[in-house]
């Protein structure tokens, strides 16, 4: 029996909460609305949790969500706030929150992804790290746009390097490039989630800080949830 799609999961804010969705187009950027928007400050730095130079730690971002509105547009909320992507009352809520100027923007040229276009971590892999870890290894804290029920731990793994073909006519084609490095940010609280774990130190541990995979996208379509994922 092949891998299914169990879940889908977009963050149209950068380091914000995110959103499940029971379908998508996916485009040759990736997961469409995924990761369109990020917090800039005036060094053009992203708001993440961690610091380099191009990202900027700010772990107040991680209090709001943001999801997108069935017309269309993307709002951000904190607790019962809300505010529309882009507008200025929100680029004002979030330089008050985090001491110095910022600014919600749209993508343009510099691209807001780490590195590979799609995310990819299989329930297996989650289950052998609560299990083994001792941790909450709650997807959530991996900020995973494609969540796949396997039947081995690690097997989105052995997919680097390979095609993976995920629903029937007029799915998705992806291309596996790589596993995904690890930082401080899956051990925070986020996207729904109010504790904190160890999580990072023990994939320190045990798997070279590597868990889930990244992919490109080889051929645009739509994905849904109960959709056959088959390596090739």
């Amino acid at each position: 029996m092949p891998a299914q799609l169990i879940e889908i999961r977009r963050y149209p804010v950068k380091s914000m909460g995110g959103e499940a969705i029971e379908q998508i187009e996916v485009d040759a950027r990736g997961l469409v609305g995924d990761r369109a928007y990020a917090v800039v400050d005036d060094e053009g730095r992203f708001a993440a949790g961690k610091d380099s130079r191009r990202f900027r730690r700010r772990d107040e971002v991680f209090h709001y969500a943001a999801a997108t509105t069935p017309d269309g547009p993307v709002h951000v909320t904190r607790g019962g706030a809300s505010w529309p992507a882009g507008s200025r009352e929100l680029d004002a809520e979030l330089s008050t929150r985090f001491g110095d100027p910022v600014r919600v923007l749209p993508e343009q040229g510099v691209t807001h992804f780490d590195a590979g276009s799609v995310s990819l971590v299989g329930t297996a892999t989650l289950a052998w790290c609560e299990r083994e870890l001792g941790i909450d290894a709650d997807r959530r804290r991996l900020r995973v746009n494609l969540v796949v029920n396997t039947a081995e731990p690690f097997e989105e793994e052995t997919w680097v390097g390979r095609d993976v073909e995920i629903g029937t006519a007029g799915g998705v084609g992806l291309t596996v490039v790589e596993r995904v490095e690890r930082c401080r940010t899956i051990d925070l609280a986020q996207d729904g989630l109010t504790t904190t774990t160890r999580w990072l130190r023990a994939l320190g541990e045990s798997r070279e800080l590597c868990l889930a995979v990244y992919a490109d996208v080889r051929r645009p379509g739509r994905v849904a949830v109960g959709d056959p994922v088959r390596p090739s």
